[in-house]
């Protein structure tokens, strides 16, 4: 491995483990803020009003930061499906946050994760490329992705909030995002090759901030639509094999085939497994999904659960009863918060 390639490892290994931060931060402030603001301006602008989530905002800027330099150093196909290691990192700090301990169940699949990845890239081992992509290339992925996010969009709002509309949303999150990696990639070549003045008059350039934008409004929306551990699966591996896909077909990079095919397969399979499994341990559910409880209960404005009266006291003299006011046969209705 060369010099270049080894730095386009550790960028894009620090730019998992500060998306995995921000990520976890930004979930913690999600879970603060009402349901009903779903899809809607003032979820961010209520979200800005939270420090928690200020702080997972800075990890999300240096994880862009890390993120462009791995790119500007190595394929696309090499940077982004390092980001599946977001989940166990992501699960780390989680528990970190929330002083939650990590048992020794969860670090099966998180081994499972990481020797998965080392195994399919060492067999793939991403290659070559041209550092800009033809317009045509360009039109027909933007079309595709930005379809694909509709579409997933569309079926998430027909959803209820749960697990179900938390992975669509956690999909359509990580369609955004490897094709903002994609437009990274290539203005990040403007600049290293042309400067400064050519970045900004890049059309890339305003593309990849602006479906960054998007992505990051729909990682919100997936965050608060349902627990962590559905969205987080669809959006790491769908980052990692999306992006894979766009490196192939805009950078033509190139992956081995042959026999080399058994051991990524294998590596994938392993990957998929561990993150199924993580997703499916219910330790890891309620690492995730008991934080944010209490707090959306009182965000939404939802009054406290009333307390069912006790017993009746025994039989009273009429000037007792008199003073005591009479109870309503009606009783108010009892809100159940459930973590969807």
């Amino acid at each position: 491995m060369s010099v270049t390639s080894a730095l386009s490892v550790v960028f894009a290994l620090l730019a998992a483990g500060s998306n995995a931060a921000g990520t976890v931060l930004q979930r913690r402030a999600a879970l603060t803020v009402p349901s009903a603001d779903s899809f809607r301006l003032r979820l961010m602008i209520d979200l800005v009003k939270h420090p928690v989530w200020l702080g997972g905002i800075l990890a999300v800027i240096f994880a862009a930061l890390f993120q462009a330099a791995a790119l500007a150093t190595g394929p696309l196909a090499v940077v982004q499906p390092i980001f599946v290691l977001e989940l166990p990192c992501a699960l780390f700090i989680a528990g970190l946050v929330w002083r939650k301990s990590m048992t020794r169940q969860v670090w099966v699949p998180v081994a499972c994760i990481v020797a998965g990845l080392a195994m399919a890239l060492v067999a793939a081992r991403p290659t070559g490329g041209t550092p800009q992509a033809p317009m045509p290339l360009w039109i027909l992925s933007l079309v595709c992705c930005l379809g694909a996010v509709f579409v997933l969009c569309v079926a998430a709002l027909r959803r209820p909030f749960g697990p179900a509309r938390a992975a669509c949303l956690g999909l359509a999150t990580a369609i955004a995002y490897a094709l903002t990696a994609a437009l990274m990639k290539s203005a990040t070549d403007t600049l290293d090759r042309h400067g400064v003045a050519a970045f900004f008059e890049a059309w890339q350039t305003y593309a990849f901030a602006a479906v960054g934008v998007l992505g990051l409004f729909l990682l919100e929306n997936a965050m608060q639509s349902g627990p962590l551990v559905a969205s987080q699966p669809a959006l790491t591996l769908g980052d990692a094999l999306i992006s894979l896909s766009l490196g192939v077909t805009l950078y033509s990079e190139t992956v081995r085939t042959g026999w080399f095919l058994v051991p990524e397969i294998i590596g994938a399979g392993l990957v998929l497994f561990g993150a199924i499994a993580l997703s499916r341990m219910p330790s890891m559910k309620s690492l995730m999904t008991q934080a944010g409880s209490e707090s959306r209960t009182v965000a939404a404005g939802s009054p406290p659960p009333v307390q069912e009266p006790g017993p009746r006291p025994g039989p009273q003299s009429r000037g007792e009863r008199s003073e005591r006011p009479e109870e309503s046969p009606v009783r108010p209705r009892q809100t159940v918060d459930t973590e969807t």
